[in-house]
């Protein structure tokens, strides 16, 4: 088993000489393979480990019996050992998330910010092959596309999560844990036949390879690699028809207005579309929808199909302009040599909004349809000068307010003489260009012990601004531009 995760780690590019590797142990059996191979490993690879441990606070006692278990654990191997812990049953509840969700939701947030904070590199977790069938099977009778296919991957970049385990079996880790006289914890939720995935993995999987196919773990997984690479291709494919085929903002005599929390309008010219291939045509409308943070269903794909399809290939004439309602509230509207895509809520005033941001840490904004990121990043070398870009972590208070200017707000940016209303610095000529009445309401800032310290666009004020060493540097990302697994 050391040799084939070794073998995969180098395939894959996983890992390399100097990298620190948290390692994400819940006390389960997996994960404590995964700490006992990379630490068998650790010299050749030439790494250093240390143990990750969430408490998620859903099983009590025996969620706390699995941190003492694996706090001994990394004390016995002599590694460093970080904690975090969350109430995941009432972030549930709070986000309306099932509680797999928001486990993973807040496990994942807490592993951004070791790295953010320089405690690792990378977070190294313990999925296997199994996961990767499992994941699969699930998609597959849920529904799913090309990109669903692709299961979980090995390395996500972004997220800074390495799974050197994807391509060994359950069994494997059970056997090798055996030779090596290893204990581990078991969880009895996995037992849960009330879960998706227990029942498939209880019950589907097991049936289906005593009946079917032996070999179906492995023939997923070959799939879900395969399914990676095309999508790869894709991917780059559409990056570069895009530019050609879509237009941004509403179209007016003088060009077209759009704004940086996502465009009000997409709009995609019907004569190139029309003459590119039926899968590229889907993955077109797929990509523009997605900008919104909406994601289509196959039945939707289609009838956007229908709406666009040539005049000569309609029985009927068509009338200049049709909609057809798309989820997330987004509306779709072909016009003779457009097809053009809109919500239907970027031309209502948005309501007020105010969120909890953690220093460091990160939060949804579902009125922006994006994230807003508090991390811990380099300021150099400015000991008297200081960078606009970055906040002093020191003057900021562990939590802050993210929220939409108010009537009143004024902010302070470098550089300016007096601190400015807000309203004045959301004029065009503060701009250099339109932005929509919902965009000028819903224009985020941040509040820190009552003074707005960051404002989208703008440099944060002298007097809070990083000088040398470390800074908190604010992130806007859009949600859904990144894979979740």
């Amino acid at each position: 088993m050391i040799e084939k995760v070794q073998r995969y780690v180098r395939e894959h590019g996983l890992i390399r000489a100097g990298d620190r590797i948290a390692v994400a142990v819940s006390g389960g059996a997996d994960s404590v393979a995964l700490l006992r191979v990379l630490l068998e490993l650790r010299d050749e690879l030439g790494i250093v480990l240390s143990v990750a441990h969430f408490n998620h606070r859903i099983r009590g006692a025996d969620a706390d019996g699995d941190e003492e278990f694996v706090r001994a654990l990394a004390l016995g191997f002599e590694l460093e050992f970080h904690s975090g812990a969350a109430d995941v049953p009432a972030y549930s509840r709070e986000h309306k998330l099932s509680l797999e969700t928001a486990a993973r939701d807040v496990r994942q947030q807490w592993f951004g910010q070791l790295v953010q904070q320089g405690q690792a590199d990378k977070i190294a977790t313990a999925h296997t092959l199994d996961d990767q069938a499992e994941t699969l099977l699930m998609r597959i009778l849920r529904g799913t596309g090309g990109r669903g296919l692709t299961g979980i991957a090995p390395w996500q970049r972004e997220k800074c999560l390495i799974r050197p385990l994807l391509n060994v079996t359950r069994r494997e880790v059970e056997d090798y844990l055996a030779l090596s006289r290893q204990t581990w914890r078991e969880d009895s939720s996995n037992k849960d036949l009330h879960h998706t995935r227990n029942r498939i993995r209880h019950e589907l999987l097991p049936i289906l390879e005593s009946s079917y196919n032996p070999a179906l773990r492995q023939n997923l997984a070959e799939l879900a690699e395969v399914a990676r690479a095309e999508e790869d291709y894709w991917e780059k494919e559409i990056s570069g028809l895009l530019p050609r085929l879509v237009r941004f903002g509403k179209p007016s005599r003088s060009g077209r207005s759009s704004g940086p929390a996502g465009p009000d309008v997409i709009a995609l010219e019907l004569a190139l579309f029309q003459g590119l291939p039926l899968a590229a045509q889907r993955r077109v409308l797929r990509a523009i929808t997605q900008q919104f943070g909406v994601g289509l269903e196959y039945k939707h794909v289609q009838q956007l199909l229908t709406l666009v399809q040539p005049d000569h290939a309609r029985q009927k004439p068509r009338k200049p302009a049709k909609e057809v309602e798309l989820p997330g509230g987004l509306v779709a509207v072909r016009s003779f040599r457009e097809l053009q895509i809109s919500s239907r809520e970027s031309q209502l005033p948005p309501a007020d909004y105010c969120y909890r941001l953690d220093i460091p840490g990160e939060v949804a904004i579902p009125e922006l349809k994006s994230r807003i990121r508090a991390q811990l990043v380099s300021a150099g070398n400015n000991v008297s000068g200081y960078n606009a870009a970055l906040l002093n972590q020191a003057l900021l208070a562990p939590e802050v307010k993210v929220r939409n200017w108010r009537p009143g707000d004024r902010f302070f940016p470098a550089h300016t003489r007096s601190p400015k209303k807000v309203k004045e610095l959301l004029q065009p000529a503060r701009l250099g260009r339109e932005i929509s009445p919902a965009e000028r309401k819903a224009w985020p800032v941040i509040e820190n012990e009552g003074e707005i310290v960051w404002m989208r666009g703008f440099s944060v004020p002298e007097a809070y601004a990083a000088n040398a060493g470390h800074g908190i540097e604010i992130q806007e990302t859009k949600i859904g531009s990144e894979a979740e697994n």
